[in-house]
């Protein structure tokens, strides 16, 4: 069975950085596949932030974001990263990784999902 993990969380102050990584704990290749970050603040709805489809590096960015974050992937290395510049408290929650069949950025589509990793952004 295909586990994927984050890395790259933690405590920061407003105005700081953050690299998140996901990668695969297994022999699972993220080639054929579209990945995807999303978020979840207590009591808030999950919220979509990038998603980037491997096979050609075509990426998307929730608008909000898109002067503050950005998705990446390195193939020969399988993991995919969330760049995050800039961080303010409302940046503060879960973020999971997640594999998709196909280049959607919807967490509907999105059939493996990672335990998540805490981003606290905190003066």
């Amino acid at each position: 069975e295909v586990q994927l993990v984050e890395s790259g969380g933690g405590l920061v102050q407003p105005g700081g950085s953050l690299r998140l990584s996901c990668a695969a704990a297994s022999g699972f290749t993220f080639a054929p596949y579209a990945i995807g970050w999303f978020r979840q603040a207590p009591g808030q709805e999950q919220e979509k932030v990038a998603c980037i489809n491997i096979s050609d590096g075509d990426a998307y960015t929730e608008p909000p974001l898109r002067d503050r974050f950005t998705i990446s992937a390195d193939r020969r290395k399988n993991t995919v990263y969330l760049q995050m510049n800039q961080l303010k408290p409302e940046d503060t929650g879960t973020y999971h990784c997640a594999v998709s069949d196909d280049y959607v950025c919807a967490p509907r589509y999105y059939k493996i999902w990672g335990p998540g990793v805490q981003v606290t952004v905190s003066s």
